[in-house]
């Protein structure tokens, strides 16, 4: 953020134009949030923050919020897949980024008849993901923070406990790396009420879980608090409609997963957050629409 204001300021932009204030939630956070001059809020982080910004700004002056907020995200593999194509999505969708993104493809539901073959598949191809340096030729880097990193091994030693099947990884570590690396893990044989089905991750960690119809897949897909992106391969248009259309999720991708466009609006369902980024709904919120009416020649109203 200090490089960015580096930038800004070398770019011309005029003083006070952008102003960054370097500091933590509970003190920069919250003195933006509660402040009775400032207008505007809009957050990206989890939902349990989301709560605690839009109680600030409701006891304050009532300020509008934009909220970008946690996921579970599904990703629907129809036994008619490509199955190349969607391993390398699926891997996309939860390891970019050591799995540290909202719309992370966590829960990946697969039909029960081609389970075997895509989960051998996704094993084999995720087992070849080099982790280490981010500034050299690797494909993942370190989580966070240690704070995080204890969060997801205590995921990856619930999901262990509950009684899913460790595919790969579950290390917790990479052996002769120092730092809060993460080994890509693989859960299968998971089922909806085990945490690791329910609660956001936010690490290198995915659910695998099967299923029979398209109606059982979307209702299961719907049972969460969040709503923030899903994903279906298929090569049926019908299909991938019918997902789409029923979803509850702010974003959907069908045959690809985690592709942006500028233009198109960015933003949550549910617990996963309110309001849109990117595209004209994102600049809405930051405007406020005014009625004017002039009298050209007076005539009361009788």
């Amino acid at each position: 953020a200090l490089r960015m204001a580096e930038l800004i300021a070398e770019a011309g932009y005029p003083a006070g134009a952008v102003n960054i204030l370097p500091g933590y939630g509970p003190t920069a956070g919250s003195a933006i949030a509660e402040h009775m001059d400032i207008d505007k809020v809009a957050f990206t982080g989890s939902s349990a923050v989301g709560k605690i910004i839009m109680q600030a700004a409701g006891k304050s002056n009532m300020k509008k919020c934009t909220l970008e907020l946690g996921g579970k995200s599904p990703l629907i593999i129809c036994k008619d897949a490509d199955l190349d194509q969607a391993v390398a999505a699926a891997q996309v969708g939860v390891f970019f980024n050591q799995g540290q993104v909202c719309t992370a493809a966590s829960r990946l539901f697969v039909h029960e008849d081609i389970k075997e073959e895509f989960t051998k598949k996704l094993v084999e191809a995720s087992a070849k993901r080099t982790t280490g340096d981010p500034f050299a030729d690797n494909m993942m880097g370190p989580l966070v923070s240690e704070r995080q990193h204890k969060t997801v091994t205590g995921y990856i030693k619930a999901g262990v406990e509950e009684g899913a099947t460790l595919a790969l990884g579950g290390q917790g570590k990479i052996d002769g790396l120092k730092g809060y690396y993460c080994d890509p893990t693989i859960f299968t044989n998971v089922t909806d009420d085990m945490k690791i089905a329910k609660e956001e991750i936010f690490g290198p960690v995915m659910s695998v879980l099967t299923f029979k119809t398209l109606d059982e897949a979307i209702a299961r897909a719907n049972r969460t608090s969040y709503g923030l992106a899903a994903g279906i391969f298929t090569k049926d248009i019908n299909t991938a409609l019918k997902y789409v259309n029923e979803v509850k999720a702010g974003t959907c991708w069908v045959n690809t997963y985690n592709a942006f466009d500028t233009a198109q609006p960015f933003g949550g369902f549910k617990q996963s957050g309110i309001g849109r980024e990117l595209g004209p709904a994102a600049i809405g919120l930051y405007q406020e629409s005014k009625s004017i009416m002039i009298a050209l020649d007076f005539n009361p109203v009788k």
